[in-house]
């Protein structure tokens, strides 16, 4: 089978379909190529995003998806940390007597 090469314009796109809600299946489905290639383009662009240079090295892949997972995971306590704060600078207490 030929291999196939995608312009990077067309990759955007497809990556930027799955970021705006529609499922891998379904986009790799409409676009008539591999899940497999839109799953990684979808890695490539999360690893880019937080600024990661993407690889082929499965130890590198692993380690940085690990990194994203601790990324995400930071994110979250900071918003709720975000969100108590805000909702205690904004409460009212009254000192007991």
């Amino acid at each position: 089978m030929p291999k196939i090469t995608y312009t990077e314009e067309f990759k955007r796109d497809a990556v930027a379909l799955v970021e705006s809600g529609i499922s891998q299946k379904q986009v790799a489905k409409d676009l008539g190529m591999a899940k497999t290639t839109l799953q990684a383009w979808v890695r490539d662009a999360r690893f880019q995003s937080h600024g990661m240079t993407p690889t082929t090295d499965p130890g590198a892949r692993k380690d940085m998806s690990q990194a994203l997972r601790r990324i995400r995971e930071l994110e979250m306590e900071n918003e709720v940390l975000r969100r108590a704060a805000a909702y205690l600078s904004q409460a009212h207490f009254t000192p007991p007597k």
